[in-house]
C-alpha cells in the first residue's frame, strides 16, 4: 500500500494543493504546527499526529513547529470572540509540555522540534511589514469565513493582532523552506487558509513550490459535535488532565459508526485486521469488540502498553463479564477513580461516607431492596468488609474498599 492509499483508506484526505494525491508518495521534508494554547494536546489534535505518523513511516522527514511566537497571539480561526492573551511564562510552559508530549508519542522515530520564537525574536517589525506584509493580500484575508463572521453584523470584531496571525504563520512556512528545505505543511482542516498564505509567500519571495495538506475536522457522527469533547470538557493526552482510565472509557463508549472511522484513524492496526474486526462487530455489535479494541489500542499509543493493560483490566473488573482479580494493578488504577474506604468499614458506613446515600436509613433500604452488591454478589443486610472489595450501588456507582 502506498502512502496515498493509506491516507485515503484511513480517512486522512481533505484539502490539498497537490494536483494529484499520489504526489504525497514522494518523500520530502514537511512540517506541522502545534498550537501552545495549552500544555497538552487533546484527542482532536491526536488525529493530526496520527496522520504525521504515516508520513514518517513512509519516509518523509518531519519537523514539528511548536508556536512559542504564534501562541502569544492565539489562532483566531474558528473562534467567535477574541482570545485572551497569554503571558510569556504561560506560553513557554505550554511549549515545553507539548515538546515533551511529542517526544513521548514519537519515541524511537527520527524527527525535529522547533519553536518559532527562535526566529521571530530577531525580526524587526518594519522589516517584517516591508518584506512579508507587502506580499499578503488584504482582500484574501478579509474573505476568510471567520473574519467575515467576526466583522459582520452581530460579530464580536477582530483585533489587528489576531488579524495578522495568518502572516506570522505564513512566514513560518517561508522560514522553514529557506532554512530546512520544507516544501509541505500538514495541518488540520481549520488551517487551510493559513497554509495557503505560506504557500503564496514561498512562491512570491523564494520562487519555490510548496504545498499544504489538511486532515478533515473529526466529528462525532452521532452527535455532530467536534470530536475530542466529553461532558467534562476536552479529552487530553496528558494523564494529569485526563486519567488513562477516563481516556480509555471515552473510547469505550463511542457509538458504532464513529468507532468504525476511529479505528482506522486513531490506531496503527492494518487494513486486513481492521476490516475483519468491523465485520465481526457488525455481526455481533453487543460484544462491543470494536470499541474495546479501539480503547485499548489508542490508550496504548498514548500511555504505553503497561498502563493500557492496567486500565483495560480495571474496566473489565468493574463492567466486564469475565472475572478479574482485585490485584495491586487494578487497585492502583481504581483508587484514583473511585471513592475509597478502609477495610473494616460496614457497607452502610461506606455508602454514607462516600456520599451515595444521605443517611444510614436510606443505605439500609437500598441494601434490603437488592440495589447493593459486594464483589458481584447482592447483599441484603449490612456487613463489615474485612478484605479488599468492591461495593456496587445500582449499575454504575462503585466504592473501593482497601
Amino acid at each position: 500500500m502506498t502512502l496515498a492509499e493509506e491516507l485515503t483508506w484511513r480517512g486522512f484526505v481533505n484539502q490539498t494543493t497537490f494536483t494529484d494525491i499520489t504526489d504525497v508518495n514522494e518523500p520530502r521534508t514537511l512540517y506541522i504546527g502545534v498550537d501552545p494554547s495549552a500544555d497538552s494536546m487533546t484527542i482532536g489534535n491526536f488525529a493530526s499526529m496520527m496522520m504525521v505518523r504515516h508520513f514518517l513511516d513512509y519516509g518523509h522527514k518531519v519537523i514539528f513547529l511548536v508556536g512559542g511566537a504564534t501562541g502569544m497571539i492565539g489562532d483566531p480561526d474558528g473562534k467567535k470572540q477574541e482570545r485572551d492573551l497569554r503571558d510569556r511564562a504561560t506560553v513557554d510552559k505550554s511549549v515545553e509540555g507539548l515538546r515533551g508530549q511529542i517526544h513521548k508519542l514519537f519515541s524511537g522515530k527520527s524527527f525535529e522540534v522547533v519553536d518559532n520564537s527562535d526566529w521571530f525574536r530577531d525580526i524587526n517589525y518594519i522589516d517584517f511589514l516591508h518584506s512579508v506584509g507587502k506580499h499578503v493580500s488584504m482582500t484574501q484575508l478579509l474573505d476568510r469565513d471567520f473574519v467575515q463572521q467576526r466583522i459582520g453584523e452581530g460579530g464580536s470584531g477582530i483585533s489587528y493582532a489576531e488579524f495578522s496571525y495568518s502572516l506570522i504563520q505564513g512566514y513560518d512556512f517561508l522560514h522553514l523552506y529557506r532554512e530546512k528545505g520544507v516544501t509541505l505543511q500538514l495541518a488540520g482542516a481549520d488551517q487551510w487558509g493559513n497554509g495557503l498564505t505560506g504557500v503564496s509567500l514561498v512562491r512570491k519571495l523564494a520562487g519555490g513550490e510548496a504545498h499544504v495538506y489538511t486532515t478533515p475536522l473529526v466529528i462525532n457522527k452521532q452527535t455532530g459535535v467536534k470530536f475530542g469533547k466529553s461532558e467534562g470538557g476536552a479529552v487530553w493526552l496528558d494523564a494529569a488532565k485526563t486519567s488513562p482510565y477516563k481516556f480509555y472509557q471515552f473510547w469505550l463508549n463511542i457509538d458504532d459508526e464513529t468507532s468504525e472511522s476511529s479505528i482506522k484513524m486513531y490506531t496503527l492496526l492494518n487494513r486486513e485486521d481492521v476490516e475483519s474486526l468491523i465485520d465481526r462487530h457488525r455481526q455481533n455489535p453487543g460484544s462491543r469488540e470494536l470499541q474495546k479494541t479501539l480503547a485499548y489500542e489508542v490508550t496504548r499509543l498514548v500511555h504505553g502498553d503497561d498502563r493500557a493493560r492496567a486500565v483495560q483490566r480495571s474496566s473489565d473488573f468493574l463492567f466486564g463479564a469475565e472475572q478479574v482479580a482485585l490485584d495491586s494493578e487494578v487497585v492502583d488504577v481504581l483508587s484514583e477513580e473511585l471513592p475509597v474506604q478502609q477495610v473494616g468499614t460496614s457497607v452502610v458506613e461506606a455508602l454514607v461516607s462516600s456520599g451515595f446515600t444521605k443517611s444510614k436509613g436510606e443505605a439500609r433500604r437500598l441494601i434490603e431492596g437488592g440495589a447493593v452488591s459486594v464483589n458481584g454478589k447482592k447483599t441484603f443486610s449490612d456487613q463489615s468488609i474485612e478484605q479488599k472489595s468492591l461495593i456496587k450501588k445500582g449499575k454504575n456507582s462503585f466504592i473501593l474498599v482497601i
